[in-house]
């Protein structure tokens, strides 16, 4: 297999529901990811978004982490512009000193939130201006070879936190090419640039101490089940319901009918958001396969971040299971059963277990 295959967990909570089934419900995924020889999930940071449980990124990547034995887990990413470099130091300090080997850093300088979050967040709209400086401060802390005279990041792992540029421009892009660090491109909902950022990167790329050559990794929006109805059917809704999230946050919110949000997805005023996720593999395991392959293939793409969206999450888990198996194969940790498997883990997590023993 040319690609390595990961996941992005939207950590979801859906109507009906609490934070507490959705972090339930992390673990499941994130277990489910593990036994089907996925490289890692991470969780974004987003805030103010009711339907999205993440905004406490470290900490749910703490929890997940200690319900499972080996599956690298990371932030995909961490805002970096709302925070002080030295609170993140030592927020996966802490991690990768109770993880070792497990924990990754990806970095974006968006505020993961509208204007009126952003203000309560940082206060200060310039904050994304200093992400490249901030950049070299962070990792000067997590290496210890701090840019700050006197100032140490505690704990400080004796293992690498390693770092990632997440971007949906260029300007991630040159970011990540000039410091010599993976970038992920969020092609899941941010399609455009996608080719022309990739090719940027690659052309501009200085190997660093953490890579001796680029790393590509894409988003990309993921629906399998086991059959291409159901697939559709799963896309249908879970996109109906991303537009209904959406809308409400704006002026129009307001309760719309299935038909009326297929007609507006339909419509020119439309079309921009049915084409942020341009980027989708739906159907049968083979069927996604195969997607799956050709654009990882269009990129050359070293991983794919895989965004399961089914609004169910015994459909969900499936769908992390028969994309795993499809795409990886056979491998050492393979003991799948079939979808009765994902509907057992999710009720042994229904009610949060204590963690894996010895974590």
């Amino acid at each position: 297999m040319p690609f390595a295959l990961s996941i992005l967990d939207l950590a979801t909570v859906t109507r009906g529901q609490t934070a507490r089934d959705s972090f339930g419900h992390s673990v499941a995924l994130a277990q489910t990811a593990e036994r089907n020889g996925y490289r890692r999930v991470w969780y974004a940071e987003h805030h103010n978004m009711r339907s999205i449980a993440s905004s406490a990124t470290s900490v749910l990547i703490g929890h997940v982490a200690g319900h499972t034995e080996r599956i690298r887990l990371g932030a995909g990413g961490i805002m970096l512009p709302n925070h002080s470099p030295l609170v993140i130091a030592e927020q996966f300090g802490t991690l990768e000193s109770l993880f070792p080997g497990r924990i990754d850093l990806g970095l974006g300088r968006a505020p993961g939130s509208d204007q009126k979050t952003m203000y309560a967040l940082r206060r200060d709209p310039s904050s994304a201006e200093n992400f490249p400086r901030d950049v070299l401060e962070l990792q000067g802390y997590l290496t210890g070879d701090s840019r700050v005279p006197g100032v140490q990041a505690v704990p400080r792992a004796e293992t690498v936190v390693p770092l990632y540029i997440l971007g949906s421009s260029l300007f991630g892009a040159q970011l990540a090419a000039h410091l010599g660090l993976p970038y992920a491109f969020a092609s899941h909902f941010a399609p455009d640039a996608l080719h022309e950022a990739v090719a940027v990167y690659r052309d501009g790329f200085k190997p660093s101490d953490q890579l001796a050559e680029p790393y590509v990794m894409a988003g990309v929006n993921v629906f399998a089940a086991d059959d291409r109805a159901a697939a559709i059917e799963q896309k249908t809704v879970a996109y109906r319901a991303r537009a209904r999230a959406m809308i409400a946050r704006g002026p129009a919110a307001g309760d719309f009918t299935d038909e009326e949000i297929d007609a507006f997805l339909a419509s020119p005023n439309g079309s921009q958001l049915s084409g942020m996720t341009k980027y989708t593999a739906v159907g049968t395991p083979a069927e996604v396969r195969a997607y799956l392959d050709d654009f990882a293939a269009s990129l050359d793409a070293d991983e794919l971040i895989t965004t399961h969206h089914a609004q169910g999450i015994e459909d969900r888990l499936r769908s992390v299971e028969l994309t795993g198996q499809a795409v990886l194969g056979d491998h050492e940790n393979a003991t799948l059963e079939p979808a009765s498997d994902a509907a057992r883990m999710l009720a042994h997590h229904r009610g949060l277990p204590p963690p894996v023993p010895g974590q």
